[in-house]
């Protein structure tokens, strides 16, 4: 079962974040051999997502993410889901992360 984790993203502003996986024993996740991907959508059945860029320290079990301005710039202010999923070499998928983004509208336009 996923974690909840609520993300906070300021439009027009560089975003990131980082994710610690631990295992059931609470000992870090080793992330080798897995792929990652994560996307937030407006709605579960929304057609269009903005994916996050993402990367891993494979053996301390971290989840990069990040969205650049250029991007977050076009994001409509307001509530969005998000998700956050790892694919082992076995081609297993298991949600890690889950939760709602708020994007933040900006004032300041450079």
């Amino acid at each position: 079962m996923a974690v909840k984790a609520n993300l906070v993203i300021d439009q027009g502003a560089d975003f990131s974040a980082t994710i610690d996986l631990v295992n059931v024993d609470g000992q870090v996740f080793d992330l080798t051999g897995y792929s990652v991907t994560a996307q937030m959508r407006k709605n579960y059945a929304s057609s269009s997502a903005v994916t996050f860029s993402t990367s891993t320290n494979n053996t301390g079990g971290k989840i990069y993410l990040s969205i650049e301005n250029t991007t977050t710039s076009g994001i409509e202010p307001g509530r969005y889901l998000y998700d956050v999923e790892i694919r082992s070499s076995a081609n297993t998928i298991t949600r890690v992360v889950e939760g709602i983004v708020t994007v933040t509208p900006n004032i300041t336009r450079i």
